[in-house]
């Protein structure tokens, strides 16, 4: 089974910029993490975009679609900011494509040694072998059907809606 990851930035791959003070991007850590893992699943990574989730556009989105749509592979990750991944989570379902897509993030840099990435991207991994066909976002150890989830941004964990 080989799963494809298509990186869209968010704050798992920001890092600290000191000349200016502010998060921003560089290139993706998921590679890095796959390794630090020791995951032995057949993986093909592709960044797509570098932009925070609040910045993120239906033509980002459209990117997105189109390049779940002609992967090869049923399986597909993405790797996503946190604030606006329930909408794309939406975006993507409305295709109702014969394929299982996860989307997962993290709430802290995966550069900050204290992500939740790590094991969000481990979590993700293993919902994604084992859930039918769909689309659906892994974030704290769960999983969430796209039609059943939001970020709490008072406590910062994701939650059903229902």
């Amino acid at each position: 089974m080989s799963i494809r990851i298509l990186v869209t930035g968010g704050t798992f791959d920001k890092e600290y910029d000191m000349i200016n003070g502010k998060l921003d991007f560089e290139e993706t850590h998921v590679p890095e993490m796959l390794q630090l893992g020791r995951c032995t699943i057949e993986t093909e990574v592709r960044t797509l975009m570098m932009v925070d989730s609040l910045e993120m556009t239906d033509t980002d989105r459209e990117v997105i679609l189109h390049n779940c749509k002609k992967a090869s592979e049923e399986r597909i990750l993405i790797t996503h900011g946190t604030d606006t991944m329930a909408e794309t989570a939406e975006y993507l379902a409305k295709e109702n494509l014969a394929k299982t897509i996860v989307i997962t993030g993290a709430m802290i840099p995966y550069k900050f040694g204290s992500s939740d990435g790590f094991f969000n991207l481990g979590a993700a991994l293993a919902f994604l072998q084992t859930l039918p066909h769909g689309v659906y976002v892994a974030m704290n150890g769960r999983y969430y059907a796209w039609d059943n989830v939001r970020k709490n941004k008072k406590t910062g964990f994701f939650e059903t809606l229902k």
